[in-house]
């Protein structure tokens, strides 16, 4: 079993919390969010040189898999890796089971593989257990660490800083921005794809556009939610996972992340009249599919938002067009004004979700 040391925060949302008791852009969560177009403007230039090294030397070197390593919002950021790297790189990636080596004291051959750890903190126990067994049994280890002078950074063959500074607020904003950044740059480098690599260029001032897009439809429309789905597919699962666990945490909101093609695998079967559900929508390959999967929703009567879909489309939101793998993340920067909006209306502080500590020490 995982044990989970949980600390109980000073100032809990009390549950009979007044609707919009306090102005949405007076959070940390507000303030912090906001920053992520900076964050990105100094990682990208102060990152620069180390990752074109690291990616020289995976050119050399190519691995033989990529193994990711992550908690929380940071496993959203590898699952967005994932999809990047076996689309970009043709590399087999995969998510660490992290139990395999804290609980089970286990680790499977990692001979040549690429072990990419992410974390804010760099605390987590059973991340730097799996660190540590990884580079016993063969891995390259390379940590994206927000906190530069912690444990998992002492412990990795290569540290790529995420530069978001610090985050007190409990939720996860900026640094999951940065952690999305920072993959980005790398796998742009390591494949050499100078499209992808000239629209990170423009990404900060576009981080800061899609923080001012006007997103209050879907304060409005999923305050007196209860349930809801959150769809994505391609590079655009990884926020829909982000996005879910953000409705959880800072609003109290029942919401589960399905790929846009497994939803329709019994998860559609709940669907009724008014069934909130969150689409995100990015312009690849995956597009077709998934709108394809939004209008079987509003077929059955479902409440639909969709992220990236025509101006005058029924629930659309308003999105910024950029390189397809750039689109999520200007997704989630608005998601996240327009969630901190939503738990400051639904009585909840999104600073300091019940029952939740910044670092969760998972053993």
């Amino acid at each position: 079993m995982e044990a989970t040391v949980l600390t109980r925060p000073e100032t809990p949302a009390p549950a009979d919390a007044s609707p919009l008791a306090r102005a949405p852009d007076s959070t940390r969560m507000f303030q912090e969010a906001g920053q992520a177009a900076t964050v990105a403007a100094v990682q990208l230039t102060a990152n620069s040189d180390k990752i074109s090294a690291l990616a020289a030397r995976l050119r050399a070197n190519p691995p033989r898999v990529v193994v990711t390593c992550a908690r929380g919002s940071s496993d959203h950021a590898a699952t967005f890796a994932r999809y990047l790297i076996e689309t970009k790189a043709g590399v087999l990636t995969s998510s660490a089971g992290l139990s395999v080596s804290s609980v089970y004291d286990a680790s499977p051959n990692l001979e040549g593989a690429l072990y990419l750890a992410i974390s804010q903190s760099g605390k987590s126990p059973d991340l730097l257990a799996a660190v540590r067994a990884a580079k016993a049994a063969g891995a390259y280890a390379v940590a994206l660490v927000n906190v530069v002078d912690s444990p998992l950074a002492a412990l990795a063959d290569e540290v790529i800083p995420l530069h978001a500074g610090p985050e007190l607020s409990v939720a996860a904003t900026k640094s999951y921005i940065a952690a999305l950044v920072a993959l980005t740059q790398l796998i742009a480098a390591w494949t050499e794809d100078a499209e992808l690599t000239t629209a990170l260029e423009g990404l900060p001032a576009m981080l800061a556009r899609a923080w001012d897009l006007d997103w209050s439809s879907a304060v409005e429309r999923l305050a007196p939610a209860r349930n809801l789905y959150v769809l994505g597919r391609g590079v655009g699962f990884g926020v829909a996972l982000e996005a879910a666990l953000k409705f959880k945490e800072t609003c109290g909101l029942h919401a589960e992340a399905f790929s846009a093609a497994e939803v329709l695998h019994g998860p559609m079967a709940l669907v009724k009249d008014g069934f909130p559900a969150l689409v995100f929508a990015q312009n690849d390959e995956s597009r077709a599919s998934v709108d394809e999967m939004a209008a079987g929703l509003w077929a059955r009567g479902a409440d639909v938002l969709i992220a990236g879909g025509e101006g005058a489309a029924p629930g659309a939101l308003p999105t910024l067009s950029s390189h397809p793998v750039l689109e999520p993340i200007l997704m989630i920067q608005s998601f996240y004004r327009m969630a901190n909006a939503l738990s400051v209306a639904r009585g909840y502080d999104p600073d300091s979700p019940p029952h939740l500590n910044k670092v969760t020490e998972t053993l």
